[in-house]
Formats: structure tokens, C-alpha cells, sequence
């Protein structure tokens, strides 16, 4: 690792850059067992050192000295003369249930079953085929769904990582012109929420599988819009609720290949409304160069579900072969767009 005065890679020579981008691996394992640990919660109501917190946690003295100790080196804790720890700003934020699911996050994107497929990385690119599937043996969603906890972790992870989208989209696209939204694999609804909360006249219709869905009724009321939001349970690969003046489909497109991308739509298309509007919030990925998180997402997409990202005119291919025609890009205040289409 770079000392403090090489904190920044540009100032690196190449091979330092190459090797400092390996050990980015070393910092996701170490932030994990944090996170597994719930040492932030420990730490919660004061420093404490790692004699005191052994017995709790079951670990070994010596070894959780050293992982606060290099927690402390990512500015996570903060080391005081008597060797005790205690939370710094940072570390706050990996406390349960704190703003911003950090600490889902890390435990989905850092934990073994989802690691486990990028060590077949080589496997989805000689292949094209994913890497979950070959490490887990199934898809990812039928993973989730056998697996309640990690699936809770991972729609925690996905507003995490999504977090800041849901605002910037209500405030950058006008959704007064619709009375019903119908949010298609909207999860826990927090874009839905976010939405209603912008438009007090809107209703919504929050549509996922049986057991996504289960921790929607909590968030919906924390956010005051229950009584504007009716739950409907099913798939998008049979059917989405019909009726709706605009359909909603937040990362969801992404996910999956050109085929099954095409089944959702075509579930879209006979539930619209003639007059109706697709809207697809993605990350719409640059040409060229440009740096873009979308674009690291893209290799997560081969290697876990098996979708893709992909560019403005590549939307507009994929919605002519469903039936719709791009109308816009509505850029917003985060990494993604809203991507508007009608029916041709």
C-alpha cells in the first residue's frame, strides 16, 4: 500500500498504480470482517480496547488489535495512547442500520458467495455465460431467493449503492403528468417512495417477487406514502400489473440478457396503456475513455447475473426490437438517467 505522502495513484509510476488497484481486494476483506464482527456497534457507546471486546465478539486479542489497528489506518477507527478504539466519522457509517446501508453493503459485496463467482471472472469472459452461476450453481435471483437473509442484505446493498438516485430522479423527471406509476421489480420501494413523497397527487403500484416485497410495507410507511402504494407479488417474466400511465424499471433491465430483457418489455408493452410511457433508469454508459462507474458495473453484470450495461443507442436498438421507440435521456443529479420511451 502507498504511504500517506502517495495517496494519490496519479503521482505513482505505473506498476505501483497496477499493484495498488490488486490490493483494492485486501481492503474489501478487511472492511468485511468489520462488518461481520458489527465492531462498529461494539464501539457505539464509547472506546473501548481489544481486550474488552474479544470476549463479546469470541475472537482472538491479538489478532483483533491488529484488524483495529489497520482499521484505524483506513480512517475507519481512531487509536488513542492507551490502545483504545474508538469510531471516527467514517465508522459511524458501518453501524446497523445506519444512513446509507453501509454495512449491508459490504456484507453482500464483499462476502463469500458473491466473491466466490469473480473467481470465475475468466470462466464469463472465455464464455459469456456468468460466473455466479458456475460458483453457486444457479442464477443469482434464485439464490436470494432460497436465501432470505442474504436477499434482505442485498436489497439493503442496492439502496446503498442507488442510494442518492431515487431524489434526483423525482426532482430531474416530471411525473405529474401520470396518476399511477406501476414500479416493476421496485423492491422495497424506495424510488417509488422517493417519488410520491415529490408528487403528493401520484399513486403508485409496487410490483416484485413474494419474498422481496416482504420488506416493503415498513419503508413505505417510514416514508408516510402507504396509503398511496398498492403491493402486488409476481413476476416480471410472467406478467406486470396493467393499467399504469408509466412503467418504471430501475436496474432492472441491466440485470439480465437481450432475450429475457426482451420478455420484460413485451410484459411492459401488453400492460401499457396506448398512450403510456416506458421509463428505464440506468446508467447510461460514455463512449470513449470517460471513466464511469457504469462501466465497472458492466463486468458485474457478466460475471453476476449475466446482463449488461449499455450506451444510449444500444437502448435505442434494444427498445426498437421490443416495440418502443426512444423518445429521451433525462440526465439527473447522480450516475444514472431516466431513458423514456413510447410505444411505436
Amino acid at each position: 500500500m502507498g504511504s500517506p505522502e502517495q495517496s494519490s495513484s496519479i503521482a505513482l509510476p505505473p506498476h505501483a498504480q497496477l499493484i495498488q488497484m490488486a490490493t483494492a481486494g485486501w481492503v474489501s476483506r478487511i472492511t468485511y470482517a468489520a462488518a461481520r464482527l458489527g465492531l462498529a456497534d461494539h464501539l457505539a457507546e464509547g472506546p473501548r480496547t481489544a481486550e474488552e471486546l474479544a470476549g463479546p465478539l469470541i475472537v482472538h486479542t491479538p489478532s483483533l488489535y491488529r484488524l483495529m489497528r489497520t482499521l484505524a489506518s483506513l480512517g475507519i477507527l481512531t487509536e488513542r495512547g492507551d490502545r483504545r478504539f474508538a469510531l471516527t466519522q467514517l465508522g459511524e457509517a458501518l453501524k446497523t442500520g445506519a444512513p446509507g446501508s453501509a454495512r449491508a453493503s459490504l456484507l453482500t459485496i464483499a462476502s463469500p458467495w458473491l466473491n466466490s463467482s469473480f473467481d470465475e471472472i475468466i470462466y464469463s469472459i472465455q464464455t459469456g455465460e456468468t460466473g455466479f452461476e458456475k460458483a453457486n450453481g444457479m442464477p443469482l435471483f434464485d439464490y436470494l431467493a432460497q436465501h432470505p437473509d442474504e436477499a434482505s442484505l442485498f436489497s439493503g446493498t442496492m439502496i446503498g449503492i442507488h442510494g442518492e438516485e431515487p431524489p434526483a430522479v423525482a426532482e430531474a423527471y416530471d411525473f405529474s403528468v401520470f396518476g399511477t406509476v406501476v414500479d416493476v421489480g421496485g423492491a422495497t420501494g424506495n424510488l417509488l417512495s422517493a417519488i410520491l413523497s415529490r408528487y403528493p397527487a401520484l399513486r403508485g403500484i409496487l410490483f416484485d417477487r413474494p419474498h422481496v416485497v416482504t420488506d416493503a410495507p415498513a419503508l413505505l410507511a417510514a416514508r408516510g406514502v402507504e396509503d398511496r402504494v398498492t403491493i402486488e407479488a409476481g413476476t416480471f417474466f410472467e406478467k406486470v400489473p396493467a393499467g399504469g400511465d408509466a412503467y418504471i424499471l430501475s436496474h432492472i433491465i441491466h440485470d439480465w440478457n437481450e432475450e429475457q430483457c426482451l420478455t420484460i418489455l413485451g410484459h411492459v408493452l401488453r400492460a401499457m396503456r396506448p398512450d403510456g410511457c416506458l421509463l428505464l433508469v440506468e446508467m447510461v454508459l460514455p463512449a470513449g475513455d470517460v471513466p464511469h462507474f457504469g462501466k465497472l458495473l458492466d463486468i458485474v453484470m457478466l460475471v453476476l447475473p449475466g446482463g449488461q450495461e449499455r450506451t444510449e443507442e444500444e437502448y435505442r436498438i434494444l427498445f426498437g426490437k421490443a416495440g418502443f421507440r426512444l423518445t429521451r435521456v433525462v440526465p439527473t443529479d447522480s450516475a444514472v438517467s431516466v431513458i423514456e420511451g413510447v410505444l411505436i
